[in-house]
């Protein structure tokens, strides 16, 4: 696929590494020449210097036949004046927009075909708010993603001693839970002298006391399952309350805002350096967010606000450094959990397994967005895991026994690449625009509660045969075999 991206900062740089991975044909469109020319020398990409919004630059950069536009400059009006440019002038058949106002996103006739001429937006700050709003929901868990339409979610935990299932086989795992539908897709251990790398996840696997294990489970279900994993017999929930916040930038001062408006159960505290910002969010937030004008790596301030008793600090500043300090900091005086917000790649990996609990990556929160376009076959979601190095993705089997290779068969007789998993096969979900609106609120909740009586959770086994139009959700310990899945779901013009 050919594929045109604006902007060479932090997130064009990172989805263009992710989609040369894949390889794609790419090419960076920049005023920043300097920048370009460091791309160009790091990676096998096309840089352009000029301004995207320009006929004559786009042209230069080969808008005629391109497949894709992602237009992620740090400015919503150059994104939006691009798509349109794209789509008036070039005809680009999907055009994918950055967009950073809460406003925009509110308002969906914008951000359509006949507003901007943008096919799908995604705010980069927002799934973030998403990625951490889940943490807090499920304190076990250190990456919650969901599928399916949310009926499915796949999460990663680390084993404890102790723990109900910890000792066990994968094999014993679903007949020790109260409940069946769950599936353990993937088990890293940790080495000695070595990084966590993946175990055979077979039956007689047995799961051990510091092991990271993604299993996936109907959503209603998750928390139970997480606290079989990491939570010790007869030891109470954990209940996040008290979260301390370091950076009042943008998404600081969301989450902050968002923490507090879901529920007054939350004690938010944001640590701001500068004093400007600081009056700026105080006349922001509600009164009950206190703002603290000061640096989060300072040993006095963060032991003068009792940071031992905070359940989550989360470091979002715009220096990396910064935030492995602070939370390092914070771990060493006492925090239950600590999440560090990690630009750069090699530091995240760096980071992982140390004493900070969850190393995120913009990045990487925000790519399965992009990557759900970019496959082939009917891809519904993609998450990205382990810092962009497995992935799990949800294809909707499509054809039928003439024009796949999956439909109609049984799941043990598909040659799926070794170590991928099917995890779990979700029948009769809804096609996207199937919905019948009518205006009506009261007929369109009747309608989704009839859709979710249809929805059946599947377990699978060896002998379950798969149906068109099944949601098949598998896990890939590298997405260099994501090709060959999708191949196996590709529906051609005869299978024989």
């Amino acid at each position: 696929m050919k594929i045109l991206i604006l902007g060479a900062g932090r997130v064009g740089e990172s989805v263009a590494e992710s989609l040369l991975s894949e390889k794609n044909d790419i090419t960076v469109v920049d005023t920043d020449g300097v920048r370009l020319r460091d791309l160009e020398a790091r990676f096998d990409l096309r840089g352009v210097v000029g301004n995207g919004i320009s006929p004559e630059v786009m042209a230069e950069a080969g808008a005629a036949d391109t497949d894709m536009l992602i237009a992620c400059t740090s400015q919503d009006e150059t994104n939006l004046t691009a798509c349109k440019v794209a789509q008036v002038l070039f005809n680009i058949p999907t055009r994918i927009v950055r967009v950073r106002s809460v406003a925009l996103k509110s308002h969906a006739e914008l951000l359509s075909d006949t507003g901007f001429g943008v096919t799908h937006a995604f705010c980069p700050e927002e799934a973030l708010m998403g990625y951490i709003g889940k943490l807090v929901t499920y304190p076990e868990a250190l990456q919650v993603r969901e599928f399916a339409q949310g009926h499915v979610a796949l999460a990663s935990v680390r084993a404890r001693g102790g723990a109900p299932v910890v000792g066990l086989s994968v094999a014993d795992v679903r007949q020790n839970l109260p409940h069946g539908t769950v599936r353990v897709v993937g088990v890293y251990r940790r080495f000695h002298h070595e990084a966590d790398r993946l175990v055979p996840t077979e039956g007689s696997t047995r799961i051990e006391p510091g092991d990271e294990v993604f299993v996936l489970s109907d959503k209603e279900q998750l928390g139970d399952v997480l606290a079989a994993f990491n939570r010790q017999v007869g030891e109470q929930a954990e209940v996040v309350r008290r979260v301390m916040v370091a950076g009042g930038g943008r998404v600081g001062m969301r989450l902050a805002r968002a923490l507090t408006k879901e529920s007054r159960r939350f004690q938010v505290k944001i640590i701001e350096k500068s004093e400007d910002r600081c009056v700026y969010l105080a006349s922001r937030l509600p009164s009950d967010v206190l703002v603290l004008k000061g640096d989060a790596t300072d040993e006095t301030l963060m032991e003068n606000e009792n940071v031992e008793d905070v359940d989550l600090f989360v470091a979002i500043t715009d220096d990396d450094e910064d935030n492995i300090m602070s939370c390092l900091l914070a771990k060493k005086l006492g925090a239950t959990r600590v999440l560090a917000l990690i630009n750069r790649r090699t530091y995240a990996d760096l980071m992982h397994g140390t004493q900070i609990d969850i190393a995120l990556s913009p990045a990487q929160a925000t790519l399965g967005e992009l990557l759900a376009y970019v496959r082939q076959g009917d891809v519904q979601a993609v998450h990205s895991l382990r810092r962009g190095v497995a992935e799990a993705i949800e294809i909707v089997a499509r054809g039928d026994a003439k024009t796949s290779r999956a439909v109609g068969r049984r799941v043990g007789s598909l040659r799926l690449p070794r170590d991928v998993h099917i995890g779990m096969i979700v029948r009769g979900l809804p096609e996207p625009d199937a919905r019948n609106t009518n205006g009506s609120e009261a007929a369109e909740r009747d309608e989704d509660e009839r859709d979710d009586e249809k929805v059946e959770v599947i377990v699978p086994t060896s002998g379950t045969i798969i149906q068109s139009n099944d949601h098949v959700i598998l896990f890939l310990p590298n997405k260099r075999l994501v090709h060959e899945v999708e191949a196996l779901f590709r529906v051609g013009v005869t299978f024989f």
